[in-house]
């Protein structure tokens, strides 16, 4: 009685070996490409470069002769004056 009904078919072992190869697989992978980003060059991190300060634009401005040297000296006076408050 019962001979065949409780074990797993040949199907059922290639299924389960499948199954197998696909968790490992699965696991190593999701290993190594955790290891890739903690520990990833520093060359490959995306830094955003700090936006310029209100002077380095007023020099810049200057620079290109979008204004001249007195309202360069003007502007940045009033831009000292106001960091200092």
């Amino acid at each position: 009685m019962y001979w065949y009904d409780h074990d797993v078919s040949g199907w059922g072992y290639a299924w389960m070996g499948l199954g197998m190869i696909l968790f490992w697989g699965m696991l190593i992978v999701g290993f190594v490409l955790a290891l890739r980003y903690l520990f990833r060059m520093e060359g490959e991190r995306r830094v955003h470069p700090a936006a310029p300060g209100p002077e380095h634009v007023l020099a810049e401005r200057f620079a290109r002769g979008e204004i001249d040297a007195q309202e360069y000296a003007d502007r940045l006076a009033v831009l000292r004056s106001t960091a200092q408050r």
